[in-house]
């Protein structure tokens, strides 16, 4: 199942993938679980524990996957 991330806190479940298009500039941080992001034409995988948060510096469509129950905030 796919979510769109939205402004504000998420929970996502484990296995859980969130889409974000068009979101450089965008910060997305892990509150609770651990996440990895991918974001289009790059070979740059990132992945971020509690607390980390990480700036989206592409354009094009962004992936943030749970490897466990996880919650993200984006702003």
């Amino acid at each position: 199942m796919k979510l769109e991330l939205q402004s504000g806190d998420l929970r996502l479940g484990r296995g859980q993938t969130l889409k974000l298009r068009d979101g450089m500039g965008s910060t997305i941080c892990a509150r609770e679980g651990t996440v990895w992001i991918t974001e289009e034409n790059s070979r740059k995988d990132v992945v971020l524990e509690p607390g980390q948060c990480f700036r989206v510096d592409r354009p094009g469509l962004t992936l943030v996957q749970a490897f466990a129950d996880a919650s993200v905030a984006l702003a």
